[in-house]
Order: structure tokens, then sequence, then C-alpha cells
């Protein structure tokens, strides 16, 4: 296939990278790029000759989350057009996480909201030396669409990102509190990523396969989906009662620019004491 908003690649030693490709948006998740995730994994999926998937960014960033100047364009108006959005949003990032082939995030640069929650879905994540994370939802009235965090951090740390809006979370800060597995200088991030996918890649991917089931069992039995989809519910509700700190962000990006809005968004809290 053709693709427009990410490179999907075949690689020596049965691994395939797909490469997040909008760098003007610091690739930012619309429609058309969640599309392409998912017809790239049903290629992946059918292809018997790759064992191991990368997943990586563009231009210096992994993802900048979902798209929120398109979403100001064309979003949802009301719980159900509300429900369809960010049930395909949810959908197509926890397919990482059940995708039956193993997924490894390389994170470069920017990692964010929807763009954090899609690395956290990935088997494996590891980051280059000046990546940093976050979830700035709340700071502009939106939820959190994956609450895939607390699952990997614990609810207390997660409490304390989410809550607090936090999005610059430093690769080195990253690394003690689990979000990531691995720490490389900048220059080595692909690299890196190749040579563990391809050691995963040579272990029969059948065994893989079952193995990557069995642990995400145990999390499963703790009630991990439908912890993930009553999270989800309280998204969408929060969503169609349309906040007036998120009604007011999204008409500065339709009248003023994504730009202005994010600038509006930080002078909120200028005056609060810095993390």
């Amino acid at each position: 296939m053709t693709y427009e908003t990410i490179l999907l690649e075949r690689l020596e030693g049965g691994v395939a990278r797909i490469t997040l490709n909008r760098p003007a948006r610091v690739n930012a998740l619309d429609v058309r790029t969640l599309k392409e995730l998912n017809l790239a994994l049903d290629e992946i999926e059918l292809d018997t000759g790759i064992h191991a998937v990368i997943l990586t960014g563009a231009g210096g960033s992994f993802s900048s989350g979902f798209d929120l100047k398109e979403q100001a364009e064309s979003g949802p108006t009301g719980p159900e057009e509300w429900r369809e959005a960010l049930r395909y949003d949810f959908d197509t990032v926890t397919r990482f996480w059940h995708f039956p082939k193993p997924t490894l995030a390389a994170v470069p640069g920017a990692c964010l909201a929807g763009g954090l929650e899609l690395a956290l879905c990935c088997d494996i994540t590891i980051a280059s030396e000046n990546a940093f994370f976050g979830e700035p939802e709340l700071k502009f009235g939106a939820g959190i669409v994956v609450m895939v965090l607390p699952w990997i951090v614990g609810p207390k740390v997660a409490k304390d990102i989410i809550l607090t809006g936090e999005d610059r979370i430093t690769a080195q800060r990253a690394y003690e509190i689990g979000l990531i597995t691995r720490i490389v200088p900048a220059d080595e991030l692909q690299e890196a990523a190749l040579r563990i996918a391809r050691r995963v890649a040579v272990v029969d991917p059948d065994l893989v396969r079952d193995t990557k089931r069995a642990i995400n069992v145990a999390l499963e039995a703790q009630g991990l989906s439908s912890g993930l989809a009553a999270a989800l519910d309280i998204d969408i509700a929060a969503e169609g009662r349309r906040s007036p700190d998120k009604v007011q962000f999204m008409s500065i990006v339709r009248q003023e620019g994504l730009r202005a809005a994010l600038a509006w968004r930080e002078r909120r809290f200028a005056e609060a004491e810095p993390l």
C-alpha cells in the first residue's frame, strides 16, 4: 500500500518499522493516521516473515497526541458522536497492546497525551536521552482516552502526572517510574530499537505470541480490560458535558490557531508553582 501519514518498512531480521510521518504536526494522530496504522498492522499480521514491530516518529519527536486541530475543525458535538470517535482512538491505540506480534516503541523527543498512551501500549518502550513525556489533557479540559498509565506506574504516580497535567517528564524520570525500559543516546535510538527487535524476532514466533498473551492475561485477571473500558466511558461522558475549559480552548484553536490556544493554556498555569 501507499501511505500518506506513516511509513512502513520491512527490515532485515524479520522486523517491520512503522514511522509516524507528520513531522510538521509533531506526528499528531489524526483520523487518517489512525486508519493507516490499522492498515499497516493488518499487513504485518498477515506477513509470516515479520516477527517484531518497531513504532517510532519522524522529525525528532514520537507524537504530540490526538490531533486537536482536526478535532476543533470537525469534532464531535454530542455523547454519541464522541463515543464513535473516542472508541476508534481507543481501539487503535490498544491494538498494539493486543497485537499478536511483539511491539516496540522507539521514542525520540515529544511523547505526549495519546502519543504517550500509544507508546505505553507497546510491549517494550525505549527512548532517546532528549525524549520527554506527559499527559497534559486536563490542562485544557480534555480527558484521558486510554487510561493505561495507572497500570504501568501505579495509581499514585499516575494521579500526580495526570491531575497536574505534567508534560515535561524527562527520559531519566520516565525510566525511574517505569514508563520506559531503556534510555539510549539520540543518535543510537533506531539502531538500538532494531537490535532489540531482531533479538526478539529470533525466538519462535508462536512462543513469543503465547508468552506475550500470558503476560497480558495476568493484568487482565486484575481487571485491565474492564478498567480501561470503564475509563473510556467516563471520558466519553466528560467530553459530552463539554468542559468550559475545552470549549474555550477549541474556540481559540478555530479563531486564532493551535499555537495561540496552547499559549492560552500555558498562561493559565503561569502563576502556579513549577513542578
